[in-house]
């Protein structure tokens, strides 16, 4: 994973520096998001590793992706396909995602809850970690019955484990040992 996330940062962070330029962030999200889910298509990926000239396998690619990429993001294709690179387009998309939230002070926070949250429970919390990130907080909430109470928040490299199963968790290990 470390190795494809080496290959395909390069990669992201040209075309975010470049998509920054041109006030088109949202419009490469769309175009990189698209071009990762043709490279994952079952008919596609043989070829990606297969032995067609670069050349032309960056012209099938740009032609099945048609018109829902611009020029710019073909030569991206064209220069990755050159390079055999192709494989990595969803990581490539997903750095790009990660730079263009760093870029806007945003994060995705995560929280597995025992039961349901209410609005001013979630507005609470978003504003708690607001104030500790120094950042805006998208919550992305769910359930999952088996914490028997509580929650757990994870934002990044950030976890923070308020569930009683995580509590009679480290209580188990502190009287193992």
């Amino acid at each position: 994973m470390a190795e494809i996330t080496t290959i395909a940062r390069p990669y992201a962070k040209a075309a975010f520096d470049f998509a920054l330029e041109q006030n088109a962030i949202e419009n490469w999200v769309e175009m990189l998001n698209f071009a990762a889910l043709v490279s994952e298509n079952e008919t596609m990926k043989p070829l990606l590793s297969g032995s067609l000239a670069s050349s032309q396998l960056a012209e099938l690619f740009i032609g099945v992706c048609g018109e829902q990429i611009n020029e710019q993001a073909q030569n991206l294709l064209k220069v990755m396909a050159e390079n055999g690179r192709l494989v990595v387009l969803p990581a490539v998309a997903q750095l790009f995602v990660e730079m263009q939230h760093e870029y806007a002070k945003e994060v995705e926070a995560f929280v597995v809850s025992a039961t349901e949250l209410t609005s001013e429970q979630q507005q609470e919390m978003s504003a708690s970690l607001e104030k500790r990130l120094a950042r805006k907080v998208k919550l992305n909430c769910s359930i999952d019955a088996s914490l028997i109470a509580g929650v757990i928040i994870t934002a990044g490299d950030l976890v923070i484990d308020g569930s009683v199963r995580g509590k009679i968790s480290r209580l188990s290990d502190t009287l193992q040992s």
